[in-house]
């Protein structure tokens, strides 16, 4: 048993205060089947410290991070899958979306422009847009300029004003922008999907029990369906589990980029 209580936190899908508290909700209820004296904590300390506790039952990350410096240190819960578009079971795309009267048409139209990303270790932000952006590249260029943002939401505002040209955005994310932010969501527009990936998994240290983890894939459909118009507005259809092979095809898209000679949106 661990010694001291687990703690468990889902921070990738906050777009709203209201869609933050919905999930909090949903995973106060997970944690009550599994493990009461759980605690749902904040990741004010950043993503990375609360993803390498080793008292973490259950929290969310992103591909790219998992197959990278978490692998040895996390295991795989489950991986949700969501009702949004560009969402196939347990796979995700990114839209590329730039602002809502641009001219550009296809992605190669965005040569010379201005790309905005949220951070370099993430899959749907960075990976994929490099990934479908490197055949088109000369000499390891195509962008005339990068912006990094930080977050989802900042590459989308970065487009709605003009300071970016294009942004690949998470099609979860993009759905609940939809949703809960419908200004933000009309200032952009889509051209093209990325390919598709393993979508964000939920996670655990390694520290809990296979037997903890049997319980917590359990809880994740009971908390589901104890509440449909909570999953409903969550997007939650159900869940999968993958293998970190499965995941393994987000390196494979890294690798892709990188042999062609586009190591980083340039």
């Amino acid at each position: 048993m661990n010694p001291v209580p687990w703690v468990a936190a889902l921070p990738m899908y906050n777009v709203s205060p209201s869609l933050e508290a919905c999930w909090r909700e949903w995973l106060a209820d997970v944690l009550h089947v599994v493990e009461p004296a759980a605690r749902i904590v904040e990741s004010d300390s950043g993503l990375d410290a609360l993803w390498r506790r080793d008292d973490l039952l259950l929290s969310q990350t992103c591909g790219y991070p998992l197959t990278h410096e978490l692998r040895d240190i996390v295991q795989l819960v489950a991986t949700p899958c969501f009702d949004a578009p560009g969402c196939d079971g347990p796979y995700y795309s990114s839209a590329l979306v730039t602002h809502a009267d641009a001219s550009f048409a296809t992605l190669e139209n965005f040569r010379g422009s201005t790309v905005a990303f949220n951070q370099t270790d993430s899959n749907s932000g960075f990976n994929v847009l490099r990934h479908a952006v490197a055949p088109l590249a000369r000499g390891g260029r195509f962008f005339g300029s990068s912006l990094q943002t930080g977050s989802h939401i900042a590459s989308l505002q970065a487009v709605a004003e003009r300071r970016a040209d294009l942004a690949a955005i998470d099609c979860v994310t993009m759905a609940f922008v939809c949703d809960e932010r419908p200004a933000l969501a009309q200032a952009v527009k889509q051209i093209e999907w990325t390919e598709a990936s393993p979508g964000l998994p939920l996670i655990a240290s390694k520290a809990v029990p296979a037997e903890r983890i049997a319980e917590l894939r359990s809880a994740l459909k009971e908390a589901l369906a104890m509440r449909p118009e909570r999953a409903r507005r969550l997007r939650l259809k159900g869940f999968a589990t993958l293998s970190m092979d499965d995941y393994a095809h987000i390196t494979q898209l890294e690798n892709e980029a990188i042999e062609s000679g586009y190591a980083r949106l340039a």
